[in-house]
């Protein structure tokens, strides 16, 4: 179908240009005009807030229609279409991306990242791999399957606050997850899901999904904090690299360095979002001889020298940006003149040190480099903050049509560890219950795996790896079984 644009209702407001996955329109005095590159994949006919794009039935001249996923883009000789992954290469589509054999061993024995897709399920998947392998007969069979139940769980090892859970993530101001319940020293966000891929917004969605996927950097927004997030690097929030990663809660690190403390120090707060830690009054404190000094921490308490931190800005990720805000008051009925209080984080990051003064007020003095050395000791214990990510998935449809005839026996077979599931070459964890859902580390799989199309949802390359016999008991696709070498020379 071709793409008509009515000037008359066009405003040139720009988002179809924005979200067309081929550049494929530009804004030329205030109107939307269509280059050559146009697939009319109809993305730009479901975001005109207008209405002014519409496809005509007759396809373009010249142009080759793309049947490997419903959208069917028509790609003009020398084009992609709008997953990227089919060019017209003299009147024929052909895949862009030569397939991943290079496998690990106890792996596929091919990679699906390469191969195409097989639609309608009623088809084989493209590659059905045959090879013996310890003396057994081994199949795998791939295919680049489109999941529109599919998304990114990412996790931010930061002590720094990103969002309250349940806040929304948005993109452009669009909504493409959300904050995710905290893992101990990280943040976790969740992308996608079938229900946003098929809003309104699913456009975004899908390409977010995959962009970080691919481990590209995406700048993402939670309320009022932007986060610029890229799989392997240190998160930047709010224009703040972050570094390091705390090694346990304000109680555990009391707990694990109080003896360090006590030396050097009267009093220690360690300032968290989750619980702070209290030296003189928590357990290890006692442990190492250690009375309550009267300091009162400015925090909800919890138990013996646990405390509640509030979520923020601040120190240890709380809403305490002064640490002399720290100390709530002082009890001199304990305390002494000059106690030295050391405030701090979980990561080290910050400190201060206090003196109390005869009135009960405290006052900054300061570091020693007896505290700093501490100090410098809990910092040496942390891990260096980093974004990592598991692409989620669950494989349906044809994703199990072109296994096998019957979906249900490729499900039981990998539940049952009869068959492996892998993504792009990389071991899967598989939920347990119905259906084949999955998460994998996306540093594990094969580089730039993912893609996406306009329907829209992403695409997975998905490999199920058995023994020939079992492959025979499930009602595989027999007659698509083709040696690993003869695929090998087919694709050099």
């Amino acid at each position: 179908m071709a793409i008509v644009i009515d000037n008359e209702l066009c405003k040139g407001c720009g988002i179809c240009s924005k979200e067309c996955p081929n550049k494929a329109i530009l804004i030329i005095g205030k109107k939307a005009i269509f280059q050559d590159s146009c697939t009319s994949c109809g993305i730009c006919t479901r975001v005109c807030p207008s209405n002014a794009v519409a496809r005509v039935t007759e396809i373009k001249e010249g142009a080759v229609k793309c049947t490997s996923c419903p959208v069917q883009c028509e790609v003009l000789e020398g084009y992609t279409g709008a997953c990227q992954r089919y060019r017209n290469d003299k009147g024929q589509l052909i895949r862009n991306r030569k397939l991943v054999t290079d496998v690990t061993p106890g792996g596929p024995l091919i990679t699906a990242v390469g191969s195409g897709t097989a639609y309608p399920c009623c088809k084989p998947a493209p590659f059905i791999a045959q090879d013996t392998v310890d003396g057994v007969e081994m199949i795998t069979v791939v295919t680049e399957a489109p999941l529109s139940y599919s998304g990114v769980k990412v996790k931010i090892d930061t002590n720094l606050f990103v969002g309250e859970e349940g806040a929304k993530v948005k993109r452009n101001g669009k909504v493409i997850g959300m904050v995710d319940t905290e893992e101990y020293g990280s943040k976790m966000l969740s992308i996608g899901g079938a229900n946003l891929l098929t809003g309104r917004d699913g456009f975004i969605v899908a390409r977010t999904i995959v962009e970080i996927a691919n481990g590209e950097r995406v700048n993402l927004k939670v309320e009022n904090n932007t986060l610029e997030l890229q799989v392997g690097c240190p998160p930047i929030i709010n224009g703040v690299e972050d570094s390091k990663m705390r090694v346990g809660c304000g109680s555990a690190t009391i707990g694990m360095f109080a003896a360090r403390l006590k030396e050097v120090v009267d009093e220690a707060i360690i300032l968290d979002h989750h619980v702070v830690g209290l030296l003189s009054e928590h357990m290890a404190g006692e442990a190492v001889g250690m009375s309550w000094s009267g300091v009162i921490p400015n925090a909800r308490r919890s138990t013996r020298g646990r405390y509640f931190g509030e979520h923020g800005q601040g120190w240890g990720g709380t809403d305490i940006e002064n640490p002399i805000d720290a100390i709530k008051s002082v009890d001199m009925s304990l305390a002494k003149q000059g106690m030295k209080v050391l405030v701090t984080e979980t990561t080290g990051s910050m400190s201060a040190l206090m003196e109390v003064q005869k009135d009960g007020s405290v006052i900054e003095i300061p570091m020693t480099n007896e505290v700093k050395s501490a100090v410098d000791a809990i910092r040496d214990t942390c891990e260096n903050a980093r974004v990592s990510a598991l692409y989620v998935g669950g494989t349906g449809g044809s994703a199990r049509a072109g296994v096998a005839l019957n979906p249900l026996k490729v499900t039981q077979a990998v539940h049952n560890g009869e068959a492996i599931l892998t993504i792009g070459g990389a071991a899967v964890y598989v939920l347990p219950g119905g259906g084949i859902n999955f998460m994998v580390d996306v540093e594990k799989v094969v580089s730039k795996a993912f893609t996406w199309v306009p329907t829209p949802a992403t695409v997975a390359p998905v490999e199920y790896t058995m023994p020939l016999k079992k492959y025979e008991e499930i009602g595989g696709h027999i007659q698509a079984i083709k040696k690993r070498s003869q695929i090998i020379s087919q694709i050099e």
